[in-house]
């Protein structure tokens, strides 16, 4: 049986054209996935430090820390009581 070549029918060289492109598109793909693999099996046999050196950090502390200096504590507590007066005084001049 042949589909007849009629409005919204397809023909045979049609559907071999659609799945010749879905086939490209698929053997695109595949390419790409293998070479995103081929990237990422290659990382594996780095180690972690070689794979991190990509990783820009801010200088100044080691990393991992989590921990604030003196200073860093110093100028935060500065910038709140500083926060906090402003706060106070625009409180103060709201209510007279």
């Amino acid at each position: 049986m042949h589909k007849q070549n009629g409005s919204g029918s397809r023909t045979r060289r049609e559907d071999s054209m659609n799945i010749d492109q879905i086939l490209s598109e698929l053997d695109r793909e595949i390419a790409r996935l293998q070479q995103a693999r081929e990237l990422l099996a290659g990382n594996a046999n780095h180690s972690k430090t070689s794979i991190a050196a990509g990783i820009k950090r801010k200088p100044g502390r080691p990393a991992g820390s989590g921990k604030l200096s003196l200073e860093g504590r110093r100028r935060i507590a500065e910038a709140m009581k500083l926060s906090w007066a402003k706060r106070k005084k625009l409180q103060a001049a709201s209510k007279a």
